[in-house]
């Protein structure tokens, strides 16, 4: 995993509620080994008509928002199935950050163990953030993760709460096992000791 410190990016408003990981990454594309290659079908049914064409009024094909790294989106995002494709989708199509009201608990955590990193603003605020997103032809917000702040253009800032622990493998670039791993030489001593039965 990359670590993430600051990133400061162009956003994309999906102003939709309880978007579930179904939607974020259809179940026919979870036939992959490779945690690479979902971005293609991220948002799969929303973003392409049945005729295999891009849908012209589904947000993420407007030709502002290509390039886009920072999603901002309604209440509940991420709620449904546990796929842990769902944050490689996202990734791989080009986002670092998820910023929502609120997320599905298991979707949160396989972004915390995969290096995206969903940031909880009030509905109030994240409302506020998607229309200026679509009011704008271009809006780019500043993630800062050392302090913990979304950082608009205009200096305007949003405090994001997160686990310790969880800004800490984040900003070291470190998932659960590159965690573990740093106490390598402390576990094999511990192991050397310890009597074989």
């Amino acid at each position: 995993m990359e670590p993430f410190r600051k990133h400061t990016g162009l956003c994309v408003p999906l102003n939709r509620i309880n978007v579930d990981t179904d939607q974020i990454i259809p179940k026919q594309f979870l036939k992959r080994i490779e945690r690479t290659g979902f971005g293609a079908y991220l948002f799969h049914d929303w973003r392409f008509l049945d005729t295999g064409e891009l849908n012209p009024d589904f947000v993420l094909n407007a030709p502002r928002y290509q390039g886009a790294s920072i999603l901002v989106a309604g209440t509940n995002f991420g709620c449904g199935s546990s796929r842990e494709h769902a944050p490689w989708a996202l990734q791989d199509y080009g986002f670092a950050a998820v910023i929502a009201p609120s997320f599905g608990d298991i979707f949160r955590n396989n972004c915390y163990k995969n290096g995206l990193l969903p940031v909880v603003l009030s509905e109030d605020i994240s409302a506020d953030l998607i229309r200026q997103i679509e009011a704008q032809e271009v809006y780019r917000l500043t993630i800062d993760l050392e302090s913990q702040k979304v950082i608009q253009s205009d200096g305007t800032a949003h405090a994001f709460e997160i686990g310790d622990f969880q800004r800490q493998c984040l900003l070291n670039g470190l998932d659960e096992i590159g965690w573990t791993l740093q106490f390598e030489s402390s576990i094999a001593e511990y192991e050397s000791g310890r009597e074989v039965y």
